[in-house]
């Protein structure tokens, strides 16, 4: 790596800071820009292991940083798409409750979304759900035929294109290992070189609070990874799920429960759980670092939040370790689904902030600081707001950072 001064470096090189740096370029294409990812290849983590869903804004609190980033962001997200001939398709999603206990929650849904500017959304009873989803059984539906999906990665690559285009440079391979700070720059180490910089943005993901830790920040949030396990539906069986079929949503915890999901490739996935991730890449029951876990079980926030939440927790463990929990639960949407339907799948690992409180952060985190711009909470739907967001950082970076044509 060639020692040079930037007057913006960006750590993390997914879909947050891809989306960051191709903006901030476009807008700015006199400043001096990188993006610096730890990863041999971009996009590995959270948006490699993304379910690729192009969510429509229904769940989200009206008027929280999810609502107003994922409403604008989806319509910028298809604009994109169009223009850079990336494939996606509007499947649409159905939000089905399975029993009349959920009914309150799933008209509160409904009421979300529309307060959100969701378009054609629908309640539906059992024989228009028939319809939609011929192998899915429940009481009533919110059906949001705009849901759509998409493959993040060729997204994210989009962004790293474009960003190129305006003189950005890109350095992967390059884990971020300190940031020194002097009176006007600041030292970022990485395992290929240092980059002097005048700003810092951080969309580190699984590590934004360790990077926000180096520059000195005191955060009162650490970021616990939750892996979540997928099944694959085998080809044979695809013809069960047309589209995205969700649970109602249990609004005490910050995850969806187990959903099916098809893919733009064709694939249609069964999951996620949510499990405790002993390693913060721990994308496999057997991951574990001793470090990150000390780390976890050190903050105080994790022992509240395990108080808490432990018996999701127990029944989120049961489901990881027993194929038979986890076909019962997805029974619930499909009763057709057995054990044989389903191959072994991949798994992703979310970067769940948790305050000291023990609190799961269930909105984005933004920390301004100085002379850096720390993302510390990312969660759903983040891919799909990826602009919208991008779009946010850069007014931040703007006026904390005095940046100008």
């Amino acid at each position: 790596m060639e020692s040079r001064e930037y007057d913006v470096v960006i750590i993390g090189g997914g879909i947050l800071g891809l989306s960051t740096a191709m903006q901030l370029g476009q807008r700015y294409p006199a400043q001096k820009i990188a993006v610096v990812e730890k990863e041999e290849t971009l996009a590995t983590h959270q948006t490699g292991h993304n379910s690729g869903v192009i969510h429509s804004g229904i769940y989200y609190r009206p008027g929280s940083w999810k609502s107003r980033f994922c409403v604008a962001g989806v319509q910028k997200l298809v604009q994109f798409c169009d223009e850079n001939e990336i494939e996606y398709e509007r499947c649409g999603k159905a939000i089905v409750a399975t029993h009349e206990s959920e009914l309150g929650r799933l008209q509160n849904l409904f009421e979300r979304g529309v307060a959100n500017g969701v378009a054609g959304l629908e309640l539906v009873g059992p024989e228009r759900l028939k319809e939609i989803e011929p192998h899915t059984v429940g009481v009533k539906a919110l059906w949001a035929p705009n849901t759509g999906i998409v493959d993040y990665i060729k997204v994210a690559h989009a962004y790293a294109g474009r960003f190129q285009e305006t003189g950005g440079e890109i350095f992967t391979g390059a884990a971020v290992q300190s940031v020194a700070s002097s009176s006007n720059s600041l030292a970022v180490e990485t395992s290929k070189g240092t980059l002097t910089t005048k700003n810092i943005i951080n969309c580190a993901g699984l590590y934004a609070d360790r990077v926000a830790q180096m520059t000195g920040e005191k955060t009162d949030v650490q970021i616990i990874p939750f892996r979540g396990e997928y099944y694959t539906l085998r080809p044979e069986s695809r013809h069960l799920v047309k589209g995205l079929i969700y649970p109602v949503p249990d609004p005490r915890f910050p995850f969806l429960g187990v959903h099916y999901t098809r893919n733009i490739h064709g694939g249609v996935e069964a999951g996620p759980n949510a499990v405790l991730a002993w390693a913060r890449e721990g994308y496999t029951k057997s991951s574990f670092n001793l470090g990150e876990t000390l780390g976890a079980v050190t903050f105080p926030g994790f022992w509240k939040m395990s108080m808490k939440h432990w018996k999701t927790g127990v029944s989120e463990m049961r489901r990881s370790y027993s194929k038979s929990v986890f076909v019962n639960d997805l029974q619930k949407l499909i009763p057709e689904i057995r054990a044989e339907d389903l191959a072994s799948g991949g798994a992703g690992v979310r970067a769940q902030a948790v305050a000291r409180d023990g609190a799961l952060l269930d909105d984005f985190s933004i920390l301004r600081g100085r002379n850096a711009v720390h993302v510390l909470n990312a969660p759903s739907p983040g891919a799909t707001s990826s602009l919208a967001i991008g779009e946010h950082l850069v007014d931040l970076a703007v006026e904390s950072f005095g940046i100008s044509a």
